[in-house]
């Protein structure tokens, strides 16, 4: 079936007279994850995990993906002639590189300016030029050949209130607009959801597990112009939008009002942010100032409403998923579990808390060495039924109306061998260090990630990942510009200042192919901690409240320090989760919370 789509897809081509088409797995917003609409890449390769990019020449077919993606994307691309390119690996070309040197002189490049950054789209044009080749960015070829495509998503908005996000869209408003004075602009145009749901303080469902909604905006000075499907608003949202006298559009008229931006406007826009269509809509006498939105820090650096929020949500959400680990690890010799029943399981006691409304992300619970594929997702046909031995990794999360959580944990399910053993304890010890430094105001993330990978590579092995992400507010799961990475990505906005009230994930792992995956994750909040003639120190609090698996660790690899944070750790779990729990459950936490 895929074999067919790409000589289709290349039939159109050769009648475009284009060489080579790009299909990165981007919506019209460059969001991560897209909804069923938008997954054109997924559509012509076979290849299902949420970030990579698909090169189709005449003759050519190529995948890019990361790390967390090499063992799945090996077995998806499985006789469908498209070859993977491991980004970031030794001798792999990146996708430039790629498209230097297979176009010929005087061909064209073919991709959806809609779904490609503004940024991408003219850098590719720059490093194309020496060969004279040509853009064509205004065809979906996909389209053409998705016969049962999907319509767009058309999910109802609802209104977030102030009592959770601790301020007013007029409130939030008033410091876009202070952002752009002070950057002297007169325009604004926002394209990613995430920016815009926060600015409004609005979410909604069209895409799984990211509460947004499918919209642009754009700021003036005196006005602002909402472009959406007018039928996701319903009262309440309409009447928060007029006390700013927001403009309603139709979603699709956003290219047509750019065309008629006045010469006089200074347009601020971020070109990693907004699509290539949208950019080159923009007229070209338009003074353009090229910089990140300012929603991007204001939404990173949480409020105190938004933290007390979080907290809380962490507690319902830690509650959860220790009633479901006491369920898994009393129940495995019991009856029959998989891979499948486990998650439905854990999503059912995440039901029973207040406030829940979704998964933050597709679980990804991962027996033996499935568990290896970072980012697996069990099917009816890959589904492993769990048995009294090995280890059973679990990420997942919550989408609740006061917080947005990720949490892994990985569980011993009976005995486990020796070395992975020894690879489960030093995951922990560097989740610990990195929990429990004290830092000066002005790292960055890479200045602190040696910390959780240094036990791992005392050992000479490493992920093939970043240590921690950004975690959105009722929002994405994944979110910019802070992150934990040993070194910087130019394509990853994670390495900003740790400010206070910034929320990232700390999740070192261990991922070993055909064999085991270990991964440990807590969320952690920046704190700001002494200021003396050095500097302002800064720490870290962590809100993730479960049991850590003491079944697979080995204490003598420990030192007194980490073991006595473990334990430390542990009487806040007993301490907060134990009163939301039934008697036999009691019991059993405070075993797994006993001190070592």
């Amino acid at each position: 079936m895929i074999k067919q789509r790409i000589e289709k897809l290349r039939k159109i081509m050769k009648e475009k007279g284009i060489y080579s088409y790009l299909i990165p797995s981007s919506d019209y917003h460059q969001s991560e994850y897209v909804g069923e609409y938008f997954k054109s890449r997924e559509f012509i390769s076979g290849f299902t995990g949420s970030a990579g990019t698909a090169v189709i020449t005449l003759d050519e077919a190529g995948l890019w993906t990361d790390g967390r993606y090499f063992i799945q994307a090996e077995d998806e691309l499985k006789n469908s002639d498209i070859e993977l390119f491991k980004i970031g690996e030794e001798n792999v070309p990146t996708v430039e590189e790629y498209l230097i040197e297979k176009l010929p002189q005087n061909s064209k490049l073919g991709f959806d300016g809609k779904v490609i950054c503004a940024k991408e789209g003219k850098t590719l044009g720059d490093k194309l030029s020496f060969k004279n080749i040509s853009i064509e960015y205004n065809y979906d070829l996909i389209n053409d050949i998705w016969e049962d495509r999907c319509s767009l998503p058309n999910k109802k908005a609802f209104l977030l209130g102030s009592e959770y996000t601790g301020a007013s869209f007029s409130e939030k408003l008033a410091r876009v607009r202070e952002a752009m004075k002070e950057k002297k602009a007169t325009s604004h145009i926002i394209t990613t959801l995430d920016d815009i749901a926060w600015l409004f303080n609005i979410r909604g469902g069209d895409i799984k597990s990211n509460p947004v909604v499918l919209s642009y905006v754009v700021v003036d000075l005196d006005s602002v112009y909402l472009f959406i499907d007018e039928r996701k608003l319903n009262d309440e949202i309409k009447a928060e939008l007029n006390k700013e006298n927001v403009k309603i559009k139709n979603y699709d008229d956003v290219h047509k009002f750019v065309k008629e931006i006045d010469e006089n406007q200074v347009v601020l826009l971020d070109p990693s942010k907004v699509s290539y269509s949208i950019y080159n809509n923009i007229p070209k006498n338009v003074q353009k100032i090229e910089s990140i939105n300012p929603t991007i820090m204001f939404k990173a650096i949480k409020n105190q409403v938004e933290l007390k929020n979080i907290r809380n949500s962490h507690i319902k959400d830690g509650v959860a998923f220790t009633k479901f680990m006491h369920w898994l690890k009393t129940g495995v010799c019991k009856q029959e579990i998989t891979e499948l029943s486990a998650t439905e399981k854990l999503e059912e006691f995440r039901r029973e808390q207040d406030k829940f409304i979704e998964p933050s992300f597709t679980t990804i619970a991962a027996y033996r060495e499935h568990a290896a594929m970072m980012h697996y997702s069990a099917t009816k046909e890959s589904d492993y039924k769990l048995e009294a031995k090995d280890l059973f990794l679990v990420d997942s999360g919550g989408q609740y109306y006061d917080g947005t959580t990720d949490i892994t944990r990985t569980i011993a399910l009976g005995a486990i061998s020796e070395e992975v053993q020894t690879h489960f304890t030093n995951v922990v010890r560097g989740m610990i260090r990195l929990s429990r430094v004290k830092f000066l105001h002005g790292c960055r993330g890479y200045n602190l990630d040696i910390l959780a990978r240094g036990p791992l590579w005392d050992l000479g092995i490493d992920y093939k990942c970043g240590t921690g992400h950004g975690i959105g507010f009722v929002l994405n799961v994944h979110e910019g510009p802070n992150g934990f990475r040993w070194r910087v990505l130019p394509d990853r906005d994670d390495s900003c200042i740790l400010e206070e009230g910034m929320v990232t994930t700390n999740e070192p792992g261990v991922y070993v192919q055909g064999s085991h995956g270990i991964r440990i994750e807590n969320e952690i909040v920046v704190k700001k901690l002494e200021k003396n003639e050095y500097g302002q120190f800064m720490g870290f609090e962590v809100v993730t409240f479960a049991p850590i698996d003491l079944d697979a660790i080995d204490e003598r690899l420990m030192s007194d320090n980490e073991k006595e944070y473990l334990n430390d750790y542990h009487k806040e779990v007993y301490k907060k989760i134990a009163p939301f729990l039934n008697e036999e459950e009691k019991e059993w936490l405070k075993e797994y919370t006993r001190s070592i």
